[in-house]
């Protein structure tokens, strides 16, 4: 063992060690002020002393831990709104946000989150799916159409239908119940990285060719005299297709361009939400959309 060595050198020198019995009263923990609380942190130091109390030495726990930055700096400056009916889920998500440095409100059913939504305009939205009252799929069209704010809905199910149905009514992000701590606040970290990308330095105002008309500045898309209704998403996805024109983009490349971060999300749901578009921008005639399938390299919007 490699510490067989120490110990027999402080027992050659009468330097004893404590029982586990004793380490563990001896352990003590220490806050030390600072200007900023951001969270308390623990001081662990273990006192070793010989029998007669003439030497007496200590180890201290260093905080060199790199998670504790993390949390602290992670998701500062940012307001989070938490909307779930089970109190316990509420408490166990802010505890897991707040420890990153959000700042969390919370609301208990779909009346109270449109309130706490207009009163707060929040960062980002954690929204559970089966709530009395207003559920979640409720509560989500009413915020999209108010905002684009990335939403996160919590789930029990976690079948294939019911996640397509939060995609393409404009949820951002999907995740299941029971879920892993580390994989929510990575997704929510994921999201707010998405929503913070700064444009382009010369966005321009509109786009018009002879298939359709965009206005950037009020998210309106029109196919001739119809007004088409687009999902964030599907928005974006449109945006960058007419951005490129005529230019072959892989689906690798939608997802960096459209989704801004490719954690959980897969090349299919590019495939699926191509579909979206031309079903909603025609709904009578999807392939006379000038979006263009090139096989085996990705697509292409055609003016």
């Amino acid at each position: 063992m490699p510490h067989t060595g120490l110990r027999g050198r402080l027992e050659q020198h009468e330097i004893g060690l404590l029982s586990p019995g004793q380490l563990s009263l001896a352990d003590r923990s220490v806050t030390e002020p600072q200007e900023e609380k951001l969270e308390q942190r623990p001081r662990r130091r273990i006192w070793i002393q010989d029998e007669y109390r003439r030497h007496r030495g200590s180890v201290v726990r260093k905080r060199g831990n790199a998670a504790w930055a993390w949390y602290e700096v992670g998701m500062k400056d940012t307001l989070v709104l938490v909307v779930d009916d089970d109190e316990d889920i509420r408490v166990l998500v802010r505890t897991l946000l707040e420890r990153a440095g959000a700042t969390v409100h919370e609301a208990g059913d779909g009346r109270s989150a449109l309130r706490e939504f207009h009163a707060r305009r929040p960062d980002l939205v954690v929204l559970d799916v089966q709530m009395p009252e207003l559920d979640g799929w409720q509560v989500l069209e009413r915020i999209r159409d108010l905002s684009d704010v990335p939403v996160l809905m919590l789930t029990a199910r976690g079948q294939e239908l019911e996640r397509v149905r939060g995609l393409q009514g404009g949820a951002d992000d999907y995740v299941v119940k029971p879920f892993g701590k580390q994989e929510l606040l990575a997704r929510v970290q994921a999201l707010l990285r998405r929503a913070s990308r700064p444009g382009r330095d010369e966005e321009p105002e509109s786009y018009a060719d002879d298939y359709l008309t965009i206005d950037f500045g009020q998210r309106e898309v029109s196919v001739g005299d119809r007004v088409v209704q687009l999902t964030p998403l599907e928005f974006k996805l449109l945006a960058c297709f007419v951005r490129n024109p005529r230019q072959v983009l892989s689906r690798d490349q939608l997802l960096e361009l459209v989704w801004g971060d490719s954690f959980g999300v897969g090349t299919d749901q590019v495939k699926l939400y191509v579909g979206y578009l031309r079903r909603k921008l025609d709904p009578d005639s999807p392939e006379a959309v000038p979006i263009e399938t090139v096989r085996g390299f990705g697509y292409r919007y055609r003016t």
